[in-house]
């Protein structure tokens, strides 16, 4: 039997398919997951092995489908889509990224990473979600042309040899396990370094952070910072961007809180604190901050609920040296997890009456116990700014 005709306007389809200009298939396959990439290869001959050249190579749960909870299977059958990926592969790899939630810390991620720092990779992403930190194989320190390193999950031992980044502007490390003094050496040695998260280390006690060009950071480190807020600060001269992070802003409030910094950080412009508002040095912290940060735009206070309890360090009223500062390009606050207590109300009638030219308050309660109270309180403080909208959020 002869197979049966295709329709003539699915001939044409085909046919503008496989006529499309290189560059714009490069950019379709760009949108595509990895596992799509590689079914376009039978739209035509012009696609079948395009997507051997993809810059991008990303392992997680959308491109890799197991359809099976045994975990050998599973082990087996990623280890065996990454190596023929990698051994199809021709040209340069700009980023790969691993992050598949059933892998866990396999001895193949070692070749691959040796694989990759052979070549020109500028964004590393490995996430392990299962089993034991990973420990890093030495070659990962000689990737010198990366910009962006992400790693979870993992253990980092840099070799003697190592020279830092010398490229990299932004690095997340979280649930990571480093000696102090390797960590230091390594943030002081990234000199382009702008960006920075820091969430859940094991191996040091202490934060010190040498980083002159450092843009954001994000913070959530159960430790103690070097000296106090002022040496923690001078540090970090060009921050723009600010996110503290658990109970980070209690081990900034450690020793001797200024009313505000010696020199302010005249590029902030965002700023999240989580917070507990009963605690006076917590709040002094945060005060300082604010009256520090004089062309801050945006500010965003979390509050740690669970600590909310009356206790013999509780601040009643915001200090009245601090009531004649005003915050003149601020425009956008928001307020979660409050429950109505008096030390909020204060923070919160403080921040309304300095700020001339807000745009928009958001209040989010933590429960819908006194929600109404609240609403009323907030109604009724008195705004600097008159073109000020309070926007209530249900819980």
């Amino acid at each position: 039997r002869e197979p049966p005709d295709v329709p003539s306007h699915v001939k044409t389809e085909v046919d503008k398919i496989g006529q499309l200009p290189g560059h714009v298939i490069d950019k379709i396959l760009s949108y595509l997951s990895l596992r799509d990439a590689v079914r376009t290869s039978v739209l035509s001959t012009k696609w079948r092995y395009k997507w051997v050249t993809l810059p991008y190579l990303v392992f997680d749960n959308q491109s890799v489908l197991v359809p099976t909870q045994d975990q050998t299977i599973i082990k087996n059958k990623l280890v065996s889509i990454v190596d023929h990926v990698l051994l199809l592969h021709n040209g340069p790899i700009h980023k790969f990224k691993l992050s598949h939630r059933d892998l866990q810390g396999v001895s193949d991620i070692d070749r691959w990473i040796l694989f990759l720092s052979r070549g020109s990779v500028k964004e590393f992403i490995l996430e392990i979600w299962k089993g034991h930190r990973y420990k890093l194989p030495s070659s990962i320190y000689s990737c010198q042309k990366l910009i962006h390193l992400e790693l979870f999950n993992c253990l980092l031992t840099p070799p003697s040899s190592f020279v830092g980044f010398k490229s990299l502007k932004s690095l997340d490390l979280q649930h990571i396990t480093m000696d102090q003094g390797a960590f230091e050496y390594m943030i002081s040695s990234c000199p382009l370094l702008e960006r920075l998260t820091l969430m859940n280390f094991d191996g040091f006690a202490l934060l010190n952070i040498h980083a002159p060009n450092l843009l954001s950071l994000t913070s959530e480190v159960f430790l103690k910072t070097t000296g106090n807020l002022i040496k923690f600060f001078a540090c970090l001269p060009r921050i723009q961007r600010l996110e503290v992070q658990s109970y980070f802003l209690k081990y900034l409030a450690a020793g001797i809180i200024p009313g505000k910094l010696p020199k302010p950080c005249v590029d902030l412009s965002f700023l999240s604190i989580r917070i507990n508002f009963n605690d006076m040095e917590e709040n002094l912290t945060a005060l300082c901050l604010l009256r520090s940060s004089p062309y801050l735009q945006e500010l965003e206070m979390l509050a740690r609920a669970e600590e909310q309890q009356t206790n013999e360090r509780t601040i009643s009223n915001i200090p009245e040296n601090f009531e004649s500062f005003t915050f003149n390009q601020l425009k956008f606050i928001k307020i979660v997890g409050i429950s109505g207590i008096k030390q909020e109300l204060n923070f919160i009638n403080f921040l309304l009456a300095t700020s001339p030219v807000l745009e928009r308050m958001t209040v989010k309660p933590a429960s819908i116990d006194g929600a109404w109270d609240l609403l009323k309180e907030l109604l009724r403080f008195r705004r600097a700014s008159t073109i000020a909208e309070i926007i209530y959020l249900d819980p």
